[in-house]
């Protein structure tokens, strides 16, 4: 029996429309999350014209998804003997394709957002003809976000088993965190 290709299985069109247009959802182009998904599910590194033939997508579309994907490092470009041309791997191991994605997002638009309201902060310290509940409503979310990259950092330096735990755990770590009442007092 011949082998079929991965778009002609039902389950994997489906996935790789999906991927798509989650990614879509989340800002990505949805070509690069389709190439994204066909790497994943390919058992063997794939070159651009088979990438292309395969979803349908112009040469260009290709090249620039496999430059974004390789942007975020979760797509890595490989080499088969006798074979000159440039094929293509996806990252298999979640938690690292995860991470990856994470930090380059983060990289994106977090830091340079943190930074924005930093220099807006400083800018608005030094001004005394700004409403106060704007300066307030900046500062806090510059403080707000902060936080978040600061949780972010801390988390990402967990060993993979503590953050795996973490994670199942879900809302159920909120037991180990002693939470102030409204009035004042703490409570276990």
């Amino acid at each position: 029996m011949a082998k079929a290709a991965i778009i002609d299985i039902p389950e994997a069109r489906a996935f790789i429309l999906h991927w798509g247009e989650m990614g879509s959802q989340w800002g990505v182009n949805r070509s690069v999350s389709q190439v994204h998904a066909l790497l994943y599910l390919s058992k063997e590194p794939m070159h651009a014209e088979d990438i292309c033939e395969t979803l349908g997508l112009a040469r260009s579309n290709v090249s620039t998804a496999l430059k974004e994907l390789q942007s975020y490092g979760i797509v890595s470009r490989t080499h088969l003997i006798g074979d000159r041309r440039d094929h293509f791997e996806a990252e298999l191991d979640l938690w690292d394709m995860l991470m990856k994605i994470v930090i380059e997002r983060k990289k994106r638009e977090i830091d340079p957002t943190i930074q924005t309201l930093s220099d807006l902060t400083d800018q608005l310290a030094a001004r005394d003809d700004v409403p106060e509940h704007v300066r307030e409503r900046i500062g806090r979310m510059h403080q707000f976000l902060g936080t978040l990259g600061g949780w972010y950092d801390d988390v990402r330096r967990l060993p993979r088993p503590t953050l795996v735990a973490l994670m199942k755990m879900g809302g159920k770590v909120a037991r180990f965190i002693p939470v102030r009442s409204q009035s004042g007092g703490t409570k276990h």
